[in-house]
């Protein structure tokens, strides 16, 4: 059987329902997923929701501070690998 790919708002949607009462057989039976797909999806969403709610102000310095980090990580890297070269020389 072929795998189909969700994408974030209908997964949103179907989570959705649920939490507003919906029968979680009705919700499974009429988009065709498991039980256990909605709850796992559930899960996603509930763990992530206070992102909603997070300013963009705030996610671009969180965005940025992680861009920095790993720019230092990359840039140690190459240093590391640099060095490796020369000793084999």
């Amino acid at each position: 059987m072929k795998r189909r790919k969700w994408d974030p708002k209908t997964k949103a949607m179907i989570v959705l329902q649920g939490l507003k009462g919906k029968p979680l057989s009705e919700i499974c039976s009429e988009h065709h997923i498991s039980q256990s797909q909605y709850y796992l999806w559930r899960d996603q969403f509930l763990a992530k929701m206070h992102l909603a709610f997070i300013d963009d102000e705030r996610r671009e310095k969180a965005l940025t501070s992680e861009n920095v980090r790993l720019k230092k990580i990359i840039g140690d890297l190459t240093v590391e690998l640099k060095k490796t070269e020369e000793w084999q020389r």
